[in-house]
């Protein structure tokens, strides 16, 4: 095992998945399953890894499979090499994915598998059965203890007959030994399978194409919206909806200030609008507040597929990876969700601001782009507002702000060339 753990802790610091602890990995297992295998000289483990010492160990899952060295060139998902063994990232090879369908209870959906690109928090497989319709399984890489709310949330749904998500399969779960001394074992979900859905892009890259040549997105967006509402009143009848208490208000705009001050002290450029910002939160806080509830939590253009059949799906309610766990689970202002997916309209035109590149400035194009991201902002909030009231107002002007100074922390971290995009938003926002 030790020779696993100096492989993985080399490996690991290279993965979009990774969270930098800033040093060196300090591995320890905390749990290892063998899983099953039809070839007697491969072996495939599932295996829970603490990275860190303390209270503030974070956990990740990495499924690996040693395999015999032939002399071919290496697999470019190997992991680590010995003498005559090469290690590899599970997801990337058929011994884990046909081990992974057995311990989903799902053998007969075997077939060919890929595995999805671009994705940065987990590692989702796409298996395509010759007998039924594809299926992707997401394979969680940080874990938590209890239900992860993307299965949690989608099972519900799906089995109150919501037309706005994909049909599950099935999920896996895990136990895990506890990073806190002396408590009992921990149990969390490991992964989630549903209905992949094929040759269908996402609403991300059919916004962008429609906003590259300013073609009319309003009936797009309308539809987006009242789907959106759809799915936020569902969600309201299949779980508890409290109060907004003074202890939750405290609570959520206690996290509005804290990713306040994080994002000033990594990204200076926010100093200037911190009174600002302070203020409009001071006044959302005073506003009337609707009763909470559990919503998507990470929404945007990206989270959403485009059926001709089906129309809008919804995918990949985890809630925003850099925020706590505890904070993803709680009901929330469903409210966060319209601001999400307002800033990601914003996204757009500024996407498009970014393939020009600085020496090829268009004023023209500019404000093209930034009228097509307002008539998009409008259709979605007018066909939002046909379910639910009228959805702006200071709550949703403070929430729009705390999204943007998440994006300008995710951007400094790991997009530097897009941190002019939610830095404009930010100036923008505290004028508006």
């Amino acid at each position: 095992m030790q020779t696993t753990l100096r492989h993985l802790a080399a490996w690991m610091p290279q993965q979009r998945w990774y969270t930098p602890t800033g040093g060196e990995p300090r591995l320890r297992v905390l749990a290892e399953r063998r899983l099953s295998s039809s070839a007697p000289d491969v072996d495939v483990q599932l295996l829970i890894v603490g990275d860190g010492d303390d209270a503030d160990t974070i956990v990740y899952q990495v499924p690996l499979v040693w395999r015999p060295r032939t002399g071919e060139p290496e697999p470019s998902h190997t992991v680590g090499v010995d003498d005559d063994r090469l290690l590899v990232d599970g997801p990337h090879d058929p011994a884990f994915t046909a081990a992974l369908l057995v311990e989903l209870g799902r053998p007969d959906l075997a077939g060919p598998a890929s595995v999805l690109t671009g994705e940065q928090s987990n590692t989702s497989v796409i298996f395509r059965p010759s007998h039924a319709a594809p299926v992707i399984c997401k394979v969680f890489r940080r874990l938590h203890p209890g239900i992860n709310p993307d299965i949690e949330l989608q099972s519900a749904l799906a089995a109150a007959g919501s037309a706005h998500v994909p049909p599950v399969i099935g999920h896996l779960d895990g136990e895990w030994t506890s990073t806190a001394p002396g408590e009992p074992a921990v149990r969390g979900s490991l992964a989630f399978a549903q209905e992949f859905l094929p040759d269908v892009e996402d609403a991300w890259r059919v916004a962008l194409a429609a906003a590259a040549v300013s073609a009319d997105f309003s009936a797009e967006a309308q539809s987006l919206g009242r789907a959106t509402a759809d799915v936020h009143r569902d969600l309201a009848h299949l779980f508890p909806t409290p109060p907004a208490d003074a202890d939750a208000r405290r609570s959520i705009v206690a996290a509005w200030r804290r990713r306040l001050s994080i994002a000033v002290a990594e990204v200076p450029a926010l100093g200037a609008f911190h009174d600002a910002v302070a203020r409009i939160y001071a006044r959302a806080e005073a506003a009337p507040w609707p009763h909470l509830q559990r919503v998507h939590g990470d929404y945007h253009l990206g989270q959403v597929l485009h059926s001709p059949t089906r129309g809008w799906m919804l995918l990949d309610f985890e809630g925003e990876p850099m925020r706590p766990i505890s904070e993803r689970r709680a009901p929330d202002l469903a409210l966060r969700d319209i601001a999400g997916m307002l800033r990601s309209f914003d996204y757009v035109a500024g996407s498009l601001r970014l393939q020009r590149g600085p020496h090829q400035l268009d004023a023209t194009a500019d404000a093209a782009a930034d009228a097509w991201a307002r008539a998009a902002r409008t259709s979605f909030l007018t066909g939002y507002g046909s379910t639910f009231a009228d959805p702006s107002g200071a709550l949703l002007d403070a929430l729009e702000l705390d999204k943007a100074v998440y994006e300008a922390i995710y951007e400094a971290r790991h997009r530097p060339a897009w941190l002019a995009i939610p830095l404009a938003a930010v100036a923008r926002l505290v004028t508006r």
